[in-house]
């Protein structure tokens, strides 16, 4: 256990006996050491240094609060440092990959929207003479005329149930005839 250690061990155990100062001198010290293991990770990584102090903070947190798990026979900097690897992945896990391209640089290349193909009324009369009955006033009401279920299964004196499998089934018959 290297001196630095052994100063840091001795003051987490002074903290868990409630000295105050004792833990305020360890993670003022601890902030620095934290920090540069933090940077070293982050190297090939291109973290920027507001996301390694973010982590640094994570991690600060995750000693505060997990403090309880360490083993004071065993020494505290490789227990410290486990915790900030952890939570350097957990930060880069978070992240994802990104990549960033600006969309100028391609703005001339990238095709222009497509309009969507819209049946004339005299297409969607055609279509929707193939239903009969309810199934042709449910689609047309729905579909056409932009009807909620509620007021079409009022109109047409039918549960809301019934108006869908009624669409459902409009639909169905709709697609086989269009097939054929």
């Amino acid at each position: 256990m290297t001196e630095k250690d052994a100063k840091w061990t001795a003051w987490l155990k002074a903290a868990d006996a409630g000295d105050r100062g004792a833990y305020r001198r360890l993670l003022l010290e601890l902030t620095p050491f934290l920090r540069a293991v933090l940077r070293r990770q982050a190297a090939a990584s291109s973290l920027g240094a507001a996301e390694i102090e973010d982590v640094l903070q994570e991690t600060l947190l995750a000693i505060h609060l997990k403090r309880g798990t360490w083993d004071p026979g065993q020494p505290l900097a490789p227990w410290i440092a486990a915790i900030a690897r952890n939570k350097m992945i957990d930060a880069l896990r978070r992240r994802g990959r990104r990549i960033s391209v600006s969309i100028d640089d391609f703005a001339e290349t990238l095709a222009a929207p497509e309009e969507e193909k819209q049946l004339s009324s005299r297409e969607a009369d055609r279509l929707l003479s193939v239903l009969k009955g309810k199934q042709h006033q449910v689609v047309r009401a729905l579909t056409i005329e932009e009807e909620d279920v509620k007021s079409v299964a009022a109109r047409l004196e039918m549960t809301e149930g019934a108006v869908r499998v009624t669409l459902h089934r409009g639909l169905a018959a709709l697609s086989a005839a269009y097939r054929s």
